[in-house]
């Protein structure tokens, strides 16, 4: 059995709002149809990697963000709150690291 942690990417090119982040979640991390698409449902499955990632039951696991200059320049605002939203994940799911990638 392998512990190196499970990496899933949440590539953000060319993502220019809210609506578009949530698509490109739901997608990325195979949500379900019930993803609510906004921010506190994103929070909640983030917390609960068995919803998008039963792979890495066990193990550790790495959310890698690319992609996202893009969006946090369009809106500034909005990918506040979504940085706030991975860093509380983060925080209360130890198993969670959001890295967002800088290349």
């Amino acid at each position: 059995m392998t512990t190196d942690p499970c990496l899933v990417v949440l590539d953000l090119t060319g993502v220019a709002d809210k609506a578009a982040l949530m698509d490109r979640a739901a997608t990325a991390l195979a949500l379900p149809d019930w993803f609510g698409r906004n921010w506190d449902a994103l929070a909640d499955v983030l917390r609960d990697p068995s919803v998008w990632a039963p792979q890495a039951a066990g193990r550790g696991l790495v959310l890698a963000v690319t992609g996202w200059q893009g969006y946090a320049q369009a809106r500034p605002a909005e990918w506040g709150t979504a940085r706030d939203v991975f860093a509380q994940a983060s925080a209360d799911e130890p198993r969670l690291t959001v890295a967002l990638a800088l290349g």
